[in-house]
């Protein structure tokens, strides 16, 4: 986990009670122990440091700036620390394991641990103490042996020893362990879970002997630690509570690092934040492992196995976050059921819109669910695919993207919420009664025998605000109000400003057809305009009559995604399909007459 460990060697020479001045260089040349003699396998930098009085809490600042890691105060028998030289370390604002070295120990009888432990329980900093002889070689291995220890595995960010109990970050983070690794979510660990979450940080199965005994001590030592014969979460915690309190501290951080935690017990940005390429005009989107890893989820979190996560059920899918990254809007966004819960069909929409608008966030809170640890990945990038960019789509006349984003834009009033609303199958009189808002809404769409999904945003803008950025999209839908005059006039001046030029399809959907259809203040109607600009008729819509042609407006725009280089096709009706029969029928039957008059010419 560490590269490599440093270590500021710090010798006080003390006699009664005054620090001598000891004319010795304020830093020898640096030693290093090589990684393969060391226990952890990690290169050990030795710096060994003097210094005066006067300038004692300076040195002391600068070695551990240096060392950053953990420092060893060598104290001779002879003397008596102490009053003075470890606060010392608290001027220097760095918190850094130490170890107290009593040297010299072949020049006294018996030991001076007595004195030293008041010490120790004055600085939580002090990881242990040693008694060692420099002259016989008592205990010199052992020293350098709990230094690297204390920087690999350190005691102060697990265990509180003066309340004999875990700190509260540890408890989080073994929290968030144990409703991970509990698979089946009934908060107690089996023993194919324990096997599971054994194999997954240590390489191997507990055997069935060794998880008995395991469980065995945590039974006569807690009253709720086992039940069911398997292991409560309380039991979880007092185990790890255990090994450090028996000086095991590498079986806890081995446990946390597999997790994904730092020093400090915070999921390290490696873990949650893997690096992902995605090049210009390509999209990101989940692919069959991520759906995969989701479904696991949701039948996990999903108790009364209804198809549908509940508020509560939604909670507690997310218990292992640090938020819950889903707010009120999402009910707004996705299919729900009659109830209101989200759906499974909603729940795999909420991530699909994740992936595609905000891969970093997504891909955070995979990391967060666990997502690497119980799929045996790398990392939460296997989840996703990075698309192939749009142009090259275009060339090709094909694509393998399955989400599509389609822009709904349209002056203020016109009915782009409910369009949005009934694309998620929601009528006025349930969504009006929501107080979140939202301006997507994806659904998936069949095109060509293939769910696509489709992304609706709506865009409420004036034409002075409507930026480039704003009209980048897979397919444009101008929506107007037939009833009002001025409607349409806004969307013919948006095609021109922003589409116009570009490859991007368009659809015109005039809305509230349920009301009296007026002539819009424009120098054409828009049947002309479509006409003209080779755009197809625009398509009726009305929120309040939500029948087979209006819903079929979801489709044509899928299509005009999916289908670019058809823009201007009215692609989803049949008479287009007939129009291209006929015609190939034509150059045939004119082929073949032709082939015919040259033949008699012959």
């Amino acid at each position: 986990y560490k590269k490599e460990v440093k270590i500021a060697y710090h010798t006080l020479c003390l006699c009664n009670g005054r620090q001598n001045l000891v004319m010795v260089p304020p830093r020898a040349e640096e030693i290093t122990i090589p990684a393969d003699v060391t226990p952890e396998k990690v290169p050990t930098h030795i710096c060994v440091c003097a210094c005066s009085t006067l300038f004692e809490c300076q040195l002391i600042y600068i070695i551990f700036l240096y060392c950053r890691n953990t420092c060893i105060y060598t104290v001779n028998h002879n003397s008596v620390i102490y009053s003075r030289e470890l606060p010392c370390l608290y001027i220097c604002s760095v918190r850094v394991p130490i170890i107290l070295v009593g040297n010299k120990s072949d020049l006294r009888c018996g030991s001076s641990m007595e004195t030293i432990l008041p010490i120790m329980n004055l600085f939580s900093e002090i990881e242990t103490c040693v008694e060692c002889s420099a002259k016989n070689l008592k205990n010199i291995s052992e020293l350098f042996y709990y230094a690297q220890k204390a920087v690999l595995h350190p005691t102060a960010p697990l265990y509180d020893p003066e309340d004999k109990q875990l700190k509260p970050p540890c408890v989080r983070a073994l929290s968030r362990i144990f409703y991970i690794s509990d698979q089946d979510n009934d908060r107690i660990l089996s023993d194919a879970e324990l096997n599971c979450f054994q194999k997954s940080c240590f390489g191997n199965p507990l055997a069935p002997q060794a998880l008995e005994d395991v469980k065995t001590v945590v039974w006569k030592n807690t009253s709720d630690g086992v039940q069911d014969n398997g292991l409560t979460l309380n039991g979880f915690l007092f185990l790890n509570t255990l090994f450090i309190q028996r000086g095991r501290h590498e079986t806890t951080w081995t446990i946390l690092r597999k997790f994904g935690y730092d020093d400090n017990l915070d999921l390290t940005d490696d873990y949650l934040y893997p690096e992902l390429r995605v090049p210009i005009g390509c999209t990101t989107e989940l692919n069959h492992l991520g759906r995969q890893f989701l479904q696991r989820l949701f039948d996990k979190y999903d108790e009364d196995k209804d198809s549908a996560l509940s508020p509560t059920e939604l909670r507690n899918l997310f218990c292992v976050c640090p938020y819950i990254p889903w707010g009120a809007e999402v009910y707004m966004t996705v299919p729900t059921t009659d109830e209101g819960y989200i759906s499974y069909h909603g729940y795999l929409c909420q991530w699909t819109l994740s992936a595609y608008f905000d891969i970093h966030r997504c891909l955070e809170h995979l990391g967060y669910l666990g997502y690497p640890i119980l799929t045996e990945q790398e990392s939460q990038t296997a989840a996703i695919t990075v698309t192939q960019e749009k142009e090259e789509d275009l060339e090709k006349r094909q694509t393998q993207r399955s989400v599509f984003l389609c822009k709904v834009i349209g002056p203020r009033g016109t009915g782009k919420t409910a369009f949005l609303q009934a694309f998620v199958g929601r009528n006025v009189e349930v969504w009006h009664h929501l107080s979140a808002f939202s301006p997507y809404a994806i659904n998936t769409v069949q095109v060509s025998n293939q769910e696509k999904y489709l992304i609706l945003n709506e865009v409420d803008v004036e034409v002075e605000f409507l930026k480039a950025s704003d009209a980048s999209c897979d397919v444009a839908c101008l929506m107007y109000d037939s009833s009002d005059p001025h409607s349409f006039d806004y969307c013919a001046s948006i095609y021109k400003q922003h589409y116009m030029e570009s490859n991007i399809p368009c659809v015109l959907v005039a809305s509230k057809v349920d009301l009296p259809e007026v002539k819009q203040f424009h120098g054409m109607t828009p049947a002309e305009f479509c006409y003209k600009h080779q755009l197809p008729p625009p398509l009726p819509f009305s929120s309040l009559f939500l029948d087979s042609t209006s819903k079929n407006i979801y489709t044509r725009l899928a299509w005009a995604a999916v289908y670019p280089h058809l823009n201007g096709s009215d692609m989803s009706n049949t008479s287009f399909w007939l129009r291209v029969a006929l015609g190939s029928a034509v150059v045939a039957v004119l082929g073949f007459a032709i082939y015919r008059s040259v033949a008699r010419l012959k």
